[in-house]
């Protein structure tokens, strides 16, 4: 599903499962991980609960830099992120910025097309491989 330029997808597996696959993935893909984070973790180091969710921040100069020489602003959602998150009836998902709507979010039009569509095509596939079999 789409929603604002946020693309879910289901997950064959558990919240750690699937950024633990999405983030061997993209190592193997020769990505930089910046961050990983347990928001769930985080909410029960103050006394509140929270199901299963994690954060990826994951990529490389080499596919944001274009975007960010073209426009600047466009670095305060990139590197890419996937949330890994369990709905109420127990269900994984994943979810990533869909990258033409991060491009359109910041005005780039043609120009940054080719980036774009890396882009695109590298989140999608990662997604497709850590929520897969």
């Amino acid at each position: 599903m789409t929603d604002s330029g946020l693309t879910t997808v289901p997950s064959r597996h558990d919240v750690k499962v699937t950024v633990d696959r999405l983030e061997a993935a993209a190592k193997a893909k020769g990505l930089t991980i910046f961050a990983r984070v347990d928001h769930a973790a985080g909410a029960r180091t103050v006394g509140l609960t929270l199901r299963p969710t994690e954060l990826l921040i994951f990529g490389n100069a080499k596919g944001g830099t274009p975007l960010m020489q073209l426009q600047q602003t466009i670095g305060i959602d990139l590197p890419l992120k996937a949330l890994a998150w369990e709905d109420a009836a127990g269900k994984t998902w994943l979810s990533y910025n869909e990258p033409a709507w991060l491009a359109s979010r910041h005005g780039l039009t043609e120009q940054a097309g080719n980036s774009v569509k890396a882009l695109a095509s590298a989140i999608e596939a990662l997604a497709k491989g850590a929520a897969g079999p």
